[in-house]
């Protein structure tokens, strides 16, 4: 098994997303990327640590591989708002790519550069970090598989 980590806004639908994909053997839903230790998700909402909400994936590379999970990724939110998605606003929810290994870090970048060529973000630039991962920090329970287990049905990508 692999691990990934992703920040794409509200981490509740993020993960939904992921945990539809074959290969994806796990996820989980936390915060990343901030500067205080243990975070509770008021201090998270709070916009004053800043942690992104992200999801953790563990994955099977022989099923899915790292590029199909950026594919996901890219599809599944708005890479170029600045600390937003839709009507979620703060650092919290900016876009973000924490990679664990020299080549998720090369994936990631050349993935990115690949979408900013394209048509749809020619005149619209790209936003998302791409930076090394740190302490992954779980949140609290009831935000695990939230949609879920709240019976929602999850975005489907095209």
């Amino acid at each position: 098994m692999e691990k990934a980590t992703f920040a794409a806004g509200n981490f509740w639908g993020v993960e939904a997303v992921f945990r539809q994909l074959k290969g994806v053997t796990a996820t989980c839903v936390g915060y990343m990327g901030g500067t205080s230790e243990s975070p509770t998700y008021e201090e998270v909402c709070s916009d004053t640590t800043g942690h992104a909400e992200a999801v953790e994936v563990l994955y099977d590379p022989s099923q899915v591989s790292y590029d199909e999970l950026l594919e996901a990724f890219w599809q599944l939110h708005d890479p170029t708002t600045l600390n937003r998605q839709g009507s979620d606003v703060g650092s919290q929810y900016r876009s973000a790519i924490f990679y664990h290994s020299p080549s998720q870090n090369e994936a990631a970048q050349t993935s990115r550069a690949f979408l900013q060529q394209t048509t749809k973000y020619l005149n619209r630039p790209i936003v998302t970090q791409i930076c090394p991962a740190a302490t992954f920090y779980r949140a609290e329970e009831y935000h695990q598989q939230y949609l879920e287990k709240r019976g929602h049905k999850a975005l489907q990508l095209v």
